[in-house]
């Protein structure tokens, strides 16, 4: 595309390509180097239900075959009457259709941003993006490692936001649209927060942010630090800035502080460590010491790159057929106030192969939990709370399957599932006929024999 640069560079994560736009201020930043999923399955987990969470952030949200989550935040402009803001959009490798190429495999992909203030269009941007990698088993990732974003200038006001995103090389196509308010800045303020991957920001007003924005303000556990980039307008030289991050309860679980230097605009950025905080929703908040400013905004913390996980209580939840119940137990009696060291402990105890930054134990056993509520799911039941979904989860796949559910025995349809190796045999009865497979009571008892067995022998 005219007028981009390529530039090589690191995060703690690992090395990614940006492509800053030089002229048109929009451009696409891709995370490369880590592997995809060993197991992955075409979307994120139903049950998870990404896109519910990311709605009630109030973020933009594209479903269907080509789905994104984008969010939109704001600057001061050069005067008040004017408002800089970036959209930010990311999406997965997966979602786009890869051809073969000299240097690797190339995806394009259309985007069409529209800012709408009543019948007038405030500002429009419509163009294709480019995405290269170098393997196959890039193309395959199930990871949001896509992010596109596009500086703009506009007028205080309420707009509504319509983002239209195509596979140019595929049928892939999302649609999506909110109603947001374009606030205006005014001196003494704040600017902000804004979750980013990377970037030094700005010390003029007429200058763009240098910022990788992270669009779903979305980080796992234990992978990166979390950074909030937040801007200072006319406020006196040494004002002190106090973050503080809130769960939904309004408990305090995390804070700092920093001095702003002086002029018409200062910056700040405040970095959460790796594992400070534990997996859910929160809000990271700014005040400016000695004067009225605040600001704030949402984010998330999830167990990996592959799930979002709401709220500590649905992770702990979830988490009632994990081999360590002893540490579960911990988790489950942790105060609120503690729930960030708990999780912590449990991350850290839990993981096999501790110089790696995922925890491949969780990472597996949540791959089940997804597959479970895909393949089980009963009337009114997700099917990772199911008894098929229960034993999968637990034990895996088993040897041999036996489908009776045309047939009755003692008045029931039944599956029958064997494990050679475990030499158990356990079958799940229709009792209702409404396709309630349940656990019969003698092939619950020899499972729950089972599985104690094997978790000791672990």
């Amino acid at each position: 595309m005219p007028g981009f640069r390529v530039e090589q560079v690191r995060t703690c994560i690992a090395p990614a390509i940006v492509a800053v736009g030089l002229l048109t201020a929009c451009g696409t930043w891709q995370r490369v180097g880590v592997q995809p999923h060993p197991q992955a399955v075409p979307a994120l987990s139903q049950f998870f239900d990404a896109s519910t969470i990311y709605r009630a952030m109030g973020f933009v949200v594209g479903g269907g075959p080509l789905p994104f989550v984008a969010s939109l935040h704001f600057f001061a402009g050069t005067t008040p009457d004017s408002t800089t803001g970036v959209f930010a959009m990311s999406l997965a490798n997966h979602a786009l259709s890869f051809r073969r190429a000299d240097s690797g495999f190339v995806a394009v992909y259309h985007v069409d941003l529209t800012l709408r203030a009543d019948s007038s269009v405030a500002f429009r941007r419509a163009g294709d993006e480019t995405v290269r990698v170098r393997s196959f088993q890039e193309t395959l990732r199930v990871d949001e490692s896509i992010v596109f974003q596009q500086f703009f200038t506009v007028r205080p006001g309420i707009y509504t936001v319509r983002v239209v995103v195509r596979d140019r090389n595929g049928p892939g196509y999302a649609e999506s649209q909110i109603r947001d308010t374009v606030r205006r800045f005014e001196a003494p303020g704040l600017g902000g927060p804004i979750p980013t991957y990377q970037g030094a920001g700005r010390t003029r007003l007429d200058a763009l942010p240098d910022v990788v924005v992270n669009p779903r303000a979305t980080l796992p556990y234990g992978a990166d630090s979390l950074r909030f980039y937040v801007e200072g307008y006319g406020l006196p030289p040494g004002t002190r800035l106090a973050a503080r991050v809130l769960d939904p309860d309004s408990v305090v679980l995390w804070n700092a502080d920093l001095t702003l230097g002086g002029g018409p605009i200062a910056s700040a950025l405040f970095v959460i460590n790796p594992g400070d905080l534990p997996v859910g929703r929160a809000e990271f908040e700014v005040r400016a010491l000695g004067a009225t400013a605040r600001v704030a905004a949402p984010f998330l913390v999830t167990f990996s790159e592959f799930w979002a996980i709401a709220n500590f209580d649905q992770m702990v939840d979830v988490l009632r057929y994990f081999d360590r119940q002893d540490l579960v137990a911990k988790l489950k009696a942790a105060p609120r106030d503690q729930r960030a060291a708990a999780w912590r402990e449990f991350y850290r105890a839990s993981d096999p192969v501790p110089i790696t930054p995922e925890n491949e134990a969780l990472d597996e056993y949540f791959h089940r939990v997804e597959v479970a509520s895909l393949r089980f799911p009963e009337p009114g039941i997700p099917g990772w709370r199911t008894d098929r979904g229960e034993v999968f989860i637990a034990l895996g796949d088993p040897d041999e399957i036996i489908d009776a559910t045309n047939q009755v025995a003692n008045g029931a349809r039944f599956i029958q599932w064997g494990y050679t190796n475990l030499r158990l045999t356990l079958v799940f009865q229709d009792e209702t006929g409404f396709g309630e497979f349940r656990l019969t009571p003698l092939s619950r008892s020899e499972y729950q024999r089972v599985l104690a067995r094997v978790r000791r022998e672990q």
